[in-house]
């Protein structure tokens, strides 16, 4: 992505970057800055965070950074790596501190303060999709690690993410982007007065055939309507979201089909395999001084064909296999925040409730060949519904001292009707309560340490929860509890100075049980408790107003607890994550930006005899702004490396090969070098 949205500048004054409206007023003591673009990894976090691990990153900290697919948005995030097994229309694979998120099962993300992870999804747990945003207009991302925060329950036991969507632009622009592999993207957006407020409206198209030998086929196109009316803390704004992508996947393939020259490293197995989603959300945000109210509804339909094994199930017809999603979602959430005293200290407290509802009308795994059903393994209706409320209270015990206690209690209930197998049908409930805490010491003025500790937790597909009998074996299988808990601790430090601020912490964090209902299989596959600690460390640095320099790293311990000896290893848990990049202002309108991506080899089996290879990938982009213009040239995988996007070692049979299948690494390259060119203009 390329350009500027011109929402706002930063200006670097004394130790922190201020920032200012597109108005030119610096915000006043009191008001919220919700609206305004910084660079966000230079704001003062000391005095406000609650922890080493959380942070800002605002647009212009991305603006020039290549992305070669939506969901790397995410890994702004620092310690977060965003893969992909699939097409693009797919949900991305995420890995934060040693565990393998799947699509997003222990990584919360919010858009406008709507949450984006879908529970008791088609494909899997907190399934979580991106593709929905048009990257310039996300204003801010407001990141966490750990369970510390009680504003957040599913799904946030590894981190979350809030995404903050702009409400104005400061002049219309159109921009068309062509580049390798018939890559062809256009987006035009732009805002104006009404009405006393500001009427934003953007569409975005997208077509792509990717470097496969089965040409992807990728058709996306993304809409947004906002309108906002108001300022400082007293403002509201609706929204309109409409998405809708299709297209064709080539999945991870055996390592053996490739080594015998059967097919390409970018070929495929299955020639059937795709997907289709669409979303269409409505979003209205309030904020009346000391009160925010978020009110949401997304409908929402996804289908997606798979095939994993081939023909180790299925001689004859094959085992591919399609999975469909059909809900409407609605929900709310409301915050107030109170100042008060207590015992003589100032107290800044905060209540909170969250409520959310999810009519999934039909939710389904099938048999298919040549994407054609053939059969049905199971067939559900589920209704599942959830209320939280949560307090928190930061106390100033001196003027370098704070304590924060919090709680949260989750309550879930759900009803599931099964049409396949009525035996799986019921209904039931579940509660969770989870305390957090959290003390920070201003150690000097530039010098802020922490340490934390809290509990959270994540969902389990509900129909784990009711179900009795295997839909694909006919064997009885246990039931699984519905809430998972996680416990997390951690210490930390930043420092902040003058264009400079750098942060190190220790985490450790431990599951009970990692649950997981396979969408795959139509059945729940009970894991083990895990443990897991490590450090992360990034900083941020201008040395000069014409170079931005950044990098992260983070290491992570992660095992099976209480198992048998030798079967520890937690497959795909990566252990240790690099990411840097520089960003260059050469003046007279030339910037540049070079980015660095690396994760290092993962156990691929629970006694770590089997690995995944390391993954280091480069992007660099080149824009030029003449006038109103903007010319961009980003290089993907600039120096055309053969890795792999992810790697999985598991049992699967091709065509001639013993009915019992070959163990086997399957992996999804990443894609070769690739060049896109981009023009914008402002109006």
């Amino acid at each position: 992505m390329s350009g500027a949205l011109g929402l706002a500048v930063c200006i670097f004054a004394g130790d922190v970057a201020v920032a200012q409206s597109s108005d030119g007023a610096v915000p006043r003591d009191g008001e919220r800055q919700d609206d305004v673009i910084v660079y966000g990894r230079a704001l003062a976090q000391i005095g406000t965070a609650l922890s080493g691990s959380q942070g800002v990153v605002g647009y212009r900290d991305f603006e020039d950074r290549p992305l070669s697919r939506v969901g790397e948005l995410v890994e702004n995030v620092p310690g977060v790596i965003a893969t992909q097994h699939s097409g693009t229309g797919k949900a991305n694979q995420y890995f934060l501190r040693g565990f393998n998120l799947d699509h997003g099962t222990d990584f919360a993300a919010f858009v406008d303060g709507v949450p984006v992870n879908m529970r008791t999804h088609g494909h899997g747990q907190g399934y979580l999709d991106l593709n929905f945003l048009i990257p310039e207009l996300v204003q801010r991302i407001d990141y966490r690690k750990g369970p510390y925060f009680a504003d957040v329950g599913d799904f946030s036991a590894a981190g979350t993410a809030k995404f903050v969507m702009a409400d104005s632009l400061a002049a219309p622009i159109i921009e068309a982007t062509g580049g390798s592999f018939g890559y062809y993207r256009a987006l035009a957006a732009g805002s104006g007065a009404l009405a006393d407020g500001t009427l934003l409206a953007a569409l975005d198209g997208t077509r792509s055939n990717g470097p496969w030998v089965l040409d992807e086929d990728l058709k996306k196109v993304n809409g947004l309507v906002k309108y906002s009316r108001g300022t400082g803390a007293h403002r509201w704004s609706l929204g309109l979201t409409g998405y809708h992508a299709t297209w064709n996947a080539t999945d991870q393939v055996p390592q053996r089909a490739i080594d015998s020259g059967s097919i390409d490293r970018f070929g495929y197995i299955d020639p059937y395999l795709g997907g289709e989603t669409t979303r269409i959300g409505l979003t209205a945000n309030a904020h009346f001084g000391a009160t925010d109210v978020t009110l949401y509804a997304v409908h929402y339909r996804f289908r997606l064909t798979s095939n994993f094994t081939y023909f180790l199930d299925d001689p004859v017809d094959g085992d591919e296999f399609q999975q469909r999603d059909r809900r409407t979602v609605w929900g709310g959430s409301i915050q107030h925040r109170i100042d008060t005293t207590i015992a003589g200290l100032p107290v800044e407290a905060t209540l909170g409730s969250e409520a959310r509802y999810d009519h999934i009308g039909a939710i389904g795994l099938y048999r298919t060949q040549r994407a054609i059903r053939i059969g049905t393994v199971r067939e559900d209706r589920v209704e599942e519904g959830s209320g939280a409320l949560y307090a928190s209270g930061t106390a100033f015990l001196s003027d370098r001292l704070r304590l924060t206690l919090g709680a949260r209690g989750d309550l879930y209930a759900y009803d599931v009707r099964a049409r396949t197998i009525a035996a799986n049908s019921g209904k039931g409930s579940d509660f969770l309560l989870a305390p957090k805490a959290a003390l920070a010491w201003r150690a000097a003025d530039r010098i802020e340490l922490y340490a934390n500790y809290g509990e959270s937790f994540h969902s389990n597909d509900v129909r784990g929860a009711t179900i009795r009998i295997d839909p694909k074996t006919g064997d009885p299988v246990e039931r699984v509890p519905v809430l998972v808990r996680a416990r997390g601790a951690e210490i930390g430090g930043r420092y902040e100075a003058s264009r400079f601020s750098a942060s190190l912490v220790g985490y450790y964090l431990a599951l009970g049980s990692e649950l997981v209902f396979s969408g795959d299989g139509g059945t729940t596959e009970p894991n083990d408790a895990t443990r897991r600690y490590g450090a992360e460390a990034t900083f941020f640095w201008r040395p000069t107003n014409w170079i931005t320099l950044d990098a992260a790293g983070a290491i992570t311990h992660a095992r099976f607890h209480d198992v048998v000896p030798g079967m520890t290893r937690i497959p795909n848990a990566v252990g240790n994550v690099v990411s840097a990049g520089a960003a260059i202002d050469a003046g007279r309108g030339l910037t540049g930006s070079l980015r660095l991506r690396h994760f290092g080899g993962a156990p691929l089996i629970e006694d770590g005899s089997v690995r995944s290879r390391a993954t280091t990938l480069v992007n660099a982009g080149i824009y030029y702004q003449i006038g109103r213009a903007k010319l961009g040239l980003d290089a993907l995988n600039l120096f055309d490396a053969r890795d792999a996007d992810i790697t999985y070692f598991y049992t699967s049979r091709l065509q001639g090969e013993p009915a019992g299948g070959v163990d086997d690494y399957h992996l999804h390259p990443v894609e070769p070098r690739q060049v896109r060119v981009s023009l914008r203009y402002s109006f």
